[in-house]
């Protein structure tokens, strides 16, 4: 399940007592109970201009964005509201879904010179307004779909650009290394799709890696939950510390490594340690982080040699390799990348040499 809102932080909430969260228990145990079945044209944008007496014409790859309504109900697509050529509608969840949807295809095209989530332009569906309070967002294999939230513990998950590009992220992982969901390789799934969402903000908001906030979901809690976001890739474990939800479990090191049979093998917990990782790199390189760091994440997940059962050690290795092959062995992107996950305890120094 491509979820943003792991299957633990709902447990909690579902269990809640407390008379002022009638609602948002009933919305967290409706939701884990609701089951999810796991399931292309190009268009362009032109510009012209003037050059002397030339009319210049330039034309730049576009998204094709289709926003369907679910009208709160749990079945997909729902009613199709707006689409690449259409107006916004006035409705908050279908526009924002269409901005984030935009703002994703033009990071992946400017960073990656990657066409939309399969590579090759094609279509950007989602679903807002699914179900009734429904306390999630998540890729169904061929659609991002996303809750209003029950609005006491969680308000529309559309409001975060983080949650929009991770979901898209989700179906680039399953167009390219196809990572596994489970363990540790599922953990890397999510991973990734953090490390995309957050690169997309920055991206959008031309943020350097140290003016960057990391945070994943940040927006989505109401003002009644401590905490700023449902993850952090700078400090994991720190997100949120609340009565009801509980303390952030995510940890950021190996030795804290959670071995559960829930959530898929830990997917969302675990995911902290590659999640940190990728942060040290960002922020040891400096300047864009889209521009070394992720562009070493991207061309290690969609090269070809990484296997869909990776574990963390495989994966760190991959990235090293990349680094080492786009900047040389002796290079600072080779050196940042060895030092994060020797950091994080997934590469012992002689092992990361080796």
């Amino acid at each position: 399940m491509h979820a943003i809102v792991p299957p633990y932080l709902l447990a909690r909430l579902a269990q809640a007592d407390q008379p002022h969260l009638a609602v948002a228990a009933e919305a967290a145990r409706a939701t884990l109970a609701l089951p999810r079945s796991y399931r292309r044209p190009t268009r362009a944008r032109i510009d012209l201009s003037v050059d002397g007496d030339a009319l210049v014409l330039q034309g730049s790859p576009a998204p094709d964005r289709v926003i369907s309504d679910a009208q709160h109900r749990e079945r997909l697509p729902g009613v199709r509201v707006r689409g690449e050529d259409d107006p916004a509608t006035g409705d908050a969840a279908v526009d924002e879904a269409f901005d984030g949807l935009g703002a994703s295809f033009d990071f992946l095209w400017d960073a990656f010179r990657r066409l939309s989530i399969d590579g090759a332009g094609g279509a950007l569906p989602a679903t807002v307004h699914y179900g009734e309070k429904y306390d999630n967002a998540f890729w169904d294999g061929e659609r991002m779909v996303f809750g209003d939230g029950d609005g006491e513990v969680f308000t529309g998950f559309t409001a975060s650009l983080t949650v929009i590009a991770h979901e898209l992220a989700h179906g680039v992982t399953s167009h390219s290394a196809a990572l596994v969901y489970q363990g540790q390789s599922g953990a890397l799934n999510e991973s990734v799709s953090d490390v995309f969402g957050v690169l997309t903000e920055q991206h959008a908001l031309g943020q350097t890696a140290d003016a960057a906030t990391w945070l994943i979901g940040a927006g989505i809690f109401t003002e009644a939950v401590e905490g700023e976001a449902l993850r952090s890739m700078k400090a994991p474990g720190t997100a949120y510390d609340d009565d009801v939800l509980g303390k952030d479990p995510q940890p950021a090191h190996l030795r804290d490594y959670v071995t559960t049979d829930d959530d898929n093998g830990g997917v969302h917990i675990n995911s902290g340690i590659p999640n940190h990782a990728f942060y040290l790199v960002a922020t040891a390189l400096g300047g864009h982080a889209w521009e070394r760091a992720g562009l070493i994440w991207y061309r290690t997940l969609t090269g070809g040699s990484l296997s869909s059962t990776a574990d963390f050690a495989a994966f760190a290795r991959a990235t090293l390799d990349t680094a080492t092959g786009e900047y040389g062995e002796k290079s600072e992107e080779a050196a940042a990348v060895r030092a994060a996950w020797t950091a994080v305890g997934v590469l012992e120094d002689d092992a990361a040499d080796g």
